[in-house]
């Protein structure tokens, strides 16, 4: 990645959101949050994001669901999953819609 990418998180925990944008700006990067899926894809709509990290468990919606929803608005918007739930299989799903990547929670600023 390169500093100056705009960066969506969408998360309903709103403490990953805020952890996630204090570790990326001082690098560079423009991190704006989401706490819905719903919420994230209206901002998806509004244009801008290179990069989505999705959560998969959030009230509205699964993060993996809604990879398709996002590729249709952008097919070049990168997507990473990010879960405290991981499993192989859940990490299969998630990249046959379409993610680019999967990291377990927690997870380090390297990581991503």
């Amino acid at each position: 990645m390169t500093p100056n990418l705009n960066i969506l998180v969408i998360d309903d925990e709103a403490n990953i959101c805020e952890g996630i944008k204090r570790a990326l700006r001082p690098q560079g990067f423009i991190v704006d949050s989401a706490t819905s899926g719903q919420a994230g894809l209206q901002k998806i709509q509004g244009g801008g994001f290179g990069l989505v990290l999705l959560d998969v468990m959030m009230p509205d919606t699964s993060g993996i669901d809604l990879i398709p929803a996002i590729h249709q608005v952008d097919p070049e918007i990168v997507c990473i999953i990010i879960t405290g739930y991981a499993t192989v299989e859940l990490a299969i799903r998630a990249i046959k819609q379409g993610a680019y990547n999967f990291l377990t929670k927690p997870f380090s600023v390297d990581e991503l």
